[in-house]
This record gives structure tokens, sequence and C-alpha cells, in this order.
């Protein structure tokens, strides 16, 4: 049996306090606490349920614990996160995922303006669409877009690999479109089966650097397409 806490006309402290107690010793319940910033920051273990909508910084620094969000979440979701499981039923709000070296966050709704910026080792699953800027300085990891993205999706990528089975206003720079591989095909498949997602990941076109200096200008003559319907040079 789950326990409960209610967050309504309590401090930030004293609710993450109540939840390192409880996780100890059982899975949590959280209600009333879409007005608390920082919620279940730093935890290194535990099963959490926030019902309704939470704030900003949502899962700080999670480093293993399991939280399942079944609303909206605020700015700054996950951010700086090592390991554990970050799920969203709803939206997103800016700068989700940012600074993540691990884990893995999945927002089945749609997620704001720079999503997964310096994302260093996260896999990040995003349902829906997702705003500009995305990705920017991204170092490692997955980043899954099943809807569109804004403008400068990936600017100045450095490693990692960003999926997107919708649209683009543009790409950012250093960046290129890669035919995806048969492993990109399964593992995409895994993810879409272990969270419930519906997509062909075969549809699916996988942006990549451009280069290992990201901040050197690249020659028009080594440039591609940006645009969906162009054909990506192989």
């Amino acid at each position: 049996m789950s326990r409960v806490v209610n967050a309504n006309k309590q401090s930030m402290r004293s609710v993450n306090s109540s939840i390192k107690e409880m996780t100890a010793e059982g899975a949590v319940v959280i209600q009333a606490a879409n007005h608390i910033h920082g919620l279940a920051a730093g935890l290194r273990h535990g099963d959490l349920t926030i019902e309704g909508d939470c704030g900003d910084y949502l899962g700080v620094l999670n480093d293993g614990a399991s939280i399942h969000i079944r609303g909206d979440a605020g700015r700054y979701l996950a951010d700086n996160m090592t390991a554990g499981l970050i799920i969203v039923d709803g939206n997103a709000d800016y700068g989700a995922g940012q600074y993540c070296y691990g884990g893995t966050l999945v927002i089945h709704g749609d997620a704001g303006d720079f999503t997964a910026v310096m994302n260093k080792g996260a896999n990040i699953l995003i349902a829906g669409n997702v705003g500009d800027e995305v990705a920017t300085y991204m170092l490692a990891g997955d980043l899954v877009i099943l809807g569109d993205a804004g403008e400068n999706l990936g600017n100045y990528l450095i490693r990692g690999n960003i999926y997107i089975g919708g649209e683009w206003r543009s790409l950012g720079n250093n960046t290129r479109i890669r035919p995806l591989s048969q492993h990109d095909i399964e593992k995409l498949q895994g993810h879409f089966d272990e969270f419930n997602l519906q997509a062909d990941p075969t549809t699916f076109q996988k942006v990549v650097r451009q280069s290992e200096k990201p901040f050197y200008k690249v020659k028009e003559t080594d440039e591609l397409p940006l645009h969906r319907e162009a054909i990506p040079e192989v």
C-alpha cells in the first residue's frame, strides 16, 4: 500500500523530508504539490507518483528514483539527473532534461524550448512536439521526438543521437541526416514498446553531428539539406 503525502500548504523542505523518510518503506503518492519547486530533489531510490501537475525543477539531481507525474511538469524537469526514471503523462515546460548525465525521461505530451540542452547521457523521449533550440550542445545520449521540432534542432551538436518522426523548422549548426541502421530501428522499437509509445521506427530520421569540431565553420560544399523532404546524403 502506498503512503500518501498531501503537500497542500507545506514547504518544499518539509515535503522532501517526508518523501525521503517514506521511500525507504515503499511507494509514495504525493498530492497537491503544484506550488512546490524542487520537489523530489536528489533522491537515490524510491517509487513516487505525483497526482496532478507539479512545479519547476522536479526531480533535479535525481540519482535513481522512479517518478511518475500524472499531469504537467513545470520548467527544468529532471535537471542534472544522473540515474533513474521520470515519466510525465502530460506536457513539460521550458528546459526539460537539461544537463542530464544518465537516466531516462519520458514525456507523453509536448516539451518546451531548450529541452535536452547539454544532455550528457540520458535517454529522453518526447511523444509530442518540442520547441526551439532543443538538444543544443548535446554531448551524449539519445533524444527521441515522435512529433515536430522548432528552430535550430541540435544546434552545435557535439555527440549523441537525435531521432525525429515529424518535421522541423530548421536544423542547427553542425548537424546532418544519417540513414537509420537496423540497430537504430531495433533500439527505437524497444523504447516504444517499453513506454507504450505508438510509432513506426522505420519512418524516423536520425540527426547526428557534422564534425567533431562543431564550432568551426563547415564549408558550403559539406553542408546537407535541412528540410525533411530533401533526400539525405549517404
